[in-house]
């Protein structure tokens, strides 16, 4: 790979990133030895345009546009010379070809450097309490991870339950912090024994990563426990207190008009429909992802897309026909008609329901099979929904990053639903949807939605919305309902489990909600 100084060529910078990362697709990019994206997680674009090279990397938690000068390979690593808009110093990002480049030597020598180092900043912040039990040794009974310190602070009867993360973990470490936290305080009081009560739980977080927890936090049950943040600034050891507010501007981009999009694209949709299969036409779904690109899928696996633009050189629109993904995206023309025919033909072989689980195309993005398919009848979910229009993936921005909404719609009653779906157990679903609630609360007290262009037609209802957590039942992690439980009223959650062939039979097997300071049947 060539050392490619300030001022090289855009196209070829564009070029060595893209690279590198279809040769690490499992990348992460750092600054300052801080992971900021793990690419197994989060998404890139790489464009030369105008005489810039431009990394745009976005995730769940945040956001990145910046101008990339020079590349400069180092080892296994590539070191990127960028700068943000409208400023002239230079920031540096390593690209790494696994999130954790560190050796298990390494990683676990910080790990214990960091333990240490807490303790000490506790004794110092809090003089009057007594750091005990502090360990991060593996306890996957309980679901902590060793990249987690935990412990308590005590003072005679009293006890605050500990949790602090280091700066070299990656940042869905970083931001599962919260989780654990409430897991570990659930823990301390069980097993008090009644010989201490623990009031509630300082979480401690490395300088700078603190905006999606504290916003988090707001949305915790202060009547349960006593919630609070801290930073830890590595260098002088000292921390410092985070106020939980969740006063950051949410934005929202403007809703674009699908049915004219699908008409733009009209004469490639149709000249694209004769190349499918019978069967797989029937079960594709041709949805606008924006007012320029036309998305065909198959059980939420995207497999074409139109994109309508400026042909190359000149001002003429035309679409353009791709198939594939990431580096294996392919033009659809005359010469790459019979890949795409083939391809199309393993397609229904292997993404259906009664496809072979051992079939990669059948186990291949479970959790957007399963937003398609809540997508074409949401009153199974609840007999309110299903009449209103259902938007997918809705970007929303805010200080604490990008959020993609799963599926934003609306009751009879005109009320905002917010669902959020999960295929695989995750520990970390109950925060991470009330984040997403947060947000769309948020836009909808500010009359975003209206503005922007959402539910065109329908009268909104005042009140918050609802939040619908949505999984196999089977797949529901043991831990949500604990880190449910402490939630604020405010949040009117509802956990529900579907049946294990809900690819088949979508039906809801076990409903939970909160009423009452129990968990209920709803």
């Amino acid at each position: 790979m060539p050392d490619l100084k300030a001022g090289a060529d855009a196209a070829v910078l564009a070029r060595t990133i893209e690279d590198f990362f279809a040769d690490h697709p499992g990348a992460a990019v750092l600054e300052d030895g801080r992971v900021l994206f793990d690419l197994r997680l989060a998404q890139c674009s790489v464009l030369a345009e105008h005489g810039r090279c431009l990394l745009h990397l976005w995730s769940g938690e945040r956001n990145l546009v910046r101008a990339v000068a020079a590349a400069e390979p180092r080892r296994q690593t590539l070191r990127l010379e960028t700068r943000r808009f409208g400023q002239s110093r230079p920031q540096m990002l390593t690209l790494v070809p696994d999130p954790d480049f560190r050796t298990p030597t390494a990683r676990d020598t910080a790990r214990r450097r960091y333990l240490r180092g807490l303790e000490q900043a506790l004794a110092r912040q809090f003089p009057e309490w007594i750091p005990e039990s502090f360990r991060s040794a593996m306890d996957m009974g309980h679901s902590f991870g060793p990249a987690y310190a935990r412990g308590l602070l005590t003072r005679g009867q009293s006890a605050l339950a500990v949790i602090g993360v280091g700066p070299e973990e990656l940042p869905s470490v970083i931001d599962g912090a919260l989780t654990l936290g409430i897991l570990w305080l659930e823990h301390c009081r069980q097993h008090s024994a009644g010989r201490r009560v623990v009031q509630g739980l300082k979480v401690v977080l490395p300088t700078g990563c603190a905006a999606l927890t504290r916003t988090r936090m707001t949305m915790l049950n202060r009547d349960v426990a006593q919630w609070e943040l801290y930073e830890l600034h590595s260098g002088l050891g000292e921390m410092s207190a985070c106020a939980a507010d969740g006063n950051f501007d949410v934005e929202l981009l403007h809703a674009f008009d699908a049915r004219a999009a699908l008409e733009r694209c009209g004469g490639a949709v149709e000249h694209l429909r004769p190349l499918l299969p019978p069967g797989l036409l029937a079960e594709t779904e041709v949805r606008a992802r924006s007012g320029t690109e036309i998305a065909f899928s198959l059980h939420g696996l995207e497999y074409a897309r139109i994109r309508h633009g400026l042909a190359a050189g000149s001002f003429t629109r035309r679409n353009e026909i791709t198939f594939g993904a990431g580096p294996s995206e392919t033009v659809l023309d005359a010469s790459t008609e019979g890949l795409f025919r083939e391809l199309m033909g393993r397609l229904c072989q292997g993404r259906h329901p009664a496809a072979p689980v051992s079939d990669p195309l059948f186990r291949l993005q479970p959790e957007r099979w399963l937003e398609a398919v809540l997508r074409r009848d949401l009153s199974v979910v609840d007999p309110e929904l299903g009449g209103g229009p259902v938007y997918s993936q809705v970007p929303a921005f805010s200080a604490g990053g990008r959020t993609l909404l799963d599926l934003l719609t609306v009751t009879r009653g005109g009320r905002l639903a917010v669902i959020e779906v999960k295929a695989d157990d995750d520990l970390h679903l109950p925060l991470q949807a009330v984040d997403y609630w947060w947000r769309v609360r948020e836009l909808h007290r500010t009359g975003e939605f209206v503005r922007r262009g959402y539910f065109p037609g329908l009268e909104l209802s005042g009140e918050d919305p609802l939040l619908y957590l949505v999984a196999p039942s089977l797949h529901i992690h043991p831990a949500n309902e604990t880190v449910l439980r402490h939630l604020a009223r405010c949040v009117p959650w509802e956990l529900i489990g579907l049946g294990e062939r809900w690819r088949e039979t979508c039906r809801v097997v076990l409903r939970r909600r909160w009423q009452d300071g129990a968990a209920v049947r709803g």
